[in-house]
Formats: structure tokens, C-alpha cells, sequence
């Protein structure tokens, strides 16, 4: 649980790294950005800013802000009512993120999951983004990411975002975040 001064620190920094990748960001849009700590209390190790610019019954487009090394959990976006799980393409606009999927373990990856949560992540395959490379996941497809060294931002196109129904492997995550007054 967040307070409403941590958000608002939280906004403002998801916002220097906006600005750092040159996105012009709204004075609106500046007061939407989603801080989403994922319910562990652990920000900066697993946590995100997020944008979101548009969302309707057919797509969506997000920017994401990630501190250094920050993590997005494993999940994945299920199958629901016979209708596709999210289809998502990241494209990376500042920094470097790590994106793991199902695949051959890659070696000497470059992420680790955060301290004392290793157990809660199961995809191994790395694929790395630096700015202008992008990625598409299928629907159903389980995976999680890590910012570089420098944080990173992420522009992400998808088909209508459910993040109410992602699915994740950690049982303690918590997908929106509660503040308290």
C-alpha cells in the first residue's frame, strides 16, 4: 500500500524518465500515470509506471517508465470466455529491457528475478530490447521484464488491456495498487 505523496514522488518520476526518452507528456496525462507496485510493497524492485494513452474494445497503447533494474512480474494474459488473451508488442524507446519468455534458457541472461522472489518466475529465453527494437508476445504467452542499468521506457501496442484478469505466478501479487489516505 502506497501513500498519496509516494504516488505523486513515484508520477514524477516515471515522468523525468518520459521526458528522458523525449516524450511530450500532457499536464494531463502527467496526473494519470499509473504507479503500479503490484501489492508487495517493493517498488523499486517490482513495480512500474504506466500511461495509459488509449484503451477501447480493439486496442490499447501504453507507455511504460521502469526504474533501474525494475521489475514487471511473470505473468500472462489468459483466455477468457473463448475470447484471445492480450496481444502485446513492446517497443523500446529509452534504456534496455529484458523480456523473458518460454524457450531455451539463455546462459548468461542479463535479469534476475528480485531477492527472495526467484521462485515465482519460470521463463528463462531472453530477448533484448534497446531503443527501436520491439517484441510482440502471443496471447496466453507467460513472461516478465527488467529494466537495464539505466531504467528504461517502453512503448506497448496491444489488443484491449483486461489487467484485472492477468494471471500471475507470484500468489502475493496484487495487479492495482491501493493507497491509503
Amino acid at each position: 500500500m502506497l501513500t498519496r505523496e509516494e504516488v505523486q514522488h513515484r508520477q514524477q518520476q516515471s515522468l523525468a524518465l518520459y521526458r528522458q526518452a523525449g516524450l511530450a507528456i500532457t499536464p494531463e496525462e502527467q496526473q494519470r500515470i499509473e504507479i503500479a507496485d503490484f501489492g508487495l510493497g517493493q517498488f523499486e524492485q517490482t513495480g512500474l509506471g504506466v500511461l495509459i494513452y488509449v484503451n477501447t474494445q480493439r486496442v490499447c497503447a501504453k507507455e511504460i517508465a521502469m526504474l533501474p533494474r525494475q521489475t514487471c512480474p511473470e505473468h500472462w494474459h489468459p483466455t477468457i470466455d473463448g475470447r484471445p488473451g492480450k496481444e502485446e508488442t513492446f517497443r523500446c524507446r529509452w534504456g534496455e529491457v529484458y523480456i523473458y519468455i518460454p524457450g531455451e534458457a539463455t546462459p548468461a541472461r542479463r535479469a534476475n528475478p528480485p531477492a527472495g522472489r526467484a521462485a515465482t518466475y519460470t521463463v528463462w529465453h531472453e530477448i533484448v530490447l534497446r531503443p527501436g527494437e520491439q517484441y510482440t508476445l502471443s496471447p496466453d504467452t507467460r513472461h516478465w521484464f527488467q529494466a537495464g542499468d539505466q531504467g528504461a521506457v517502453v512503448s506497448e501496442f496491444s489488443t484491449t488491456s483486461t489487467d484485472e484478469a492477468d494471471r500471475f505466478e507470484d500468489p502475493e501479487i496484487a495487479r492495482f495498487t491501493r493507497i491509503k489516505d
